[in-house]
């Protein structure tokens, strides 16, 4: 086998989008503009579930701790997420709407926990490019501001936007990837690490 055959590609482009393209439209929905529909839960199913956690079993292969923790982790987070939506719908499990139905306080610590999940990857990507800083950064704050929404510490829409601009950043750093890497050169820039 000679040596180009084993150069694996990068999954991560695939994972950042699967990430980011779902994000957007569930923030779109935490907006107000339309309601959460079979597409967005198809999505997190799918797109953001399965296509992130195959990209943590890529990066794997490949090697890299941080992509193989965040990639499966937000993909089983997406799954865990339409799971707690759909289930209170499924009438022979029994008690499945009770715990969120009778105090929604308790979905704000399970994304107080994604957040302080993310908190800790942040820290992570600060040896990493600005743009991964940024996913990870407006993430840990969407997940806090999700999480004191529960809590009943802050409402509105206006959260909705910030989980927009967080999935914007996940497909920008995506397309970056594939661009820069196609044409050999930054075309769309992404940054240094804080860290070196």
């Amino acid at each position: 086998m000679t040596e180009k055959n084993n150069i694996l590609a990068n999954p991560a482009p695939l994972g950042l989008l699967g990430f980011g393209m779902t994000t957007i439209l569930l923030n779109i929905a935490n907006s107000g503009i339309f309601p959460v529909s079979a597409m967005i839960l198809s999505m997190g199913i799918f797109y953001g579930g399965l296509a992130q956690i195959i990209a943590g079993i890529m990066e794997y292969k490949k090697g890299n701790t941080f992509g193989t923790t965040a990639f499966t982790s937000y993909g089983l987070f997406w799954i865990s997420l339409v799971t707690i939506l759909l289930l209170p719908s499924i009438n022979f499990i029994s008690g499945a709407a009770t715990a969120v139905a009778t105090d929604p306080g308790f979905m704000g610590w399970y994304f107080f926990f994604w957040g302080l999940f993310t908190m800790f990857m942040f820290i992570a990507t600060l040896k990493k490019n600005t743009g991964l800083q940024i996913v990870f950064s407006t993430l840990f704050i969407l997940f806090y501001l999700l999480a004191l929404k529960e809590w009943g510490y802050i409402s509105g829409n206006w959260i909705g936007y910030e989980g927009i601009i967080c999935g914007f950043s996940a497909f920008y750093l995506a397309m970056a990837e594939v661009i820069n890497e196609t044409y050999g050169k930054t075309i769309l820039p992404i940054g240094k690490p804080v860290i070196k």
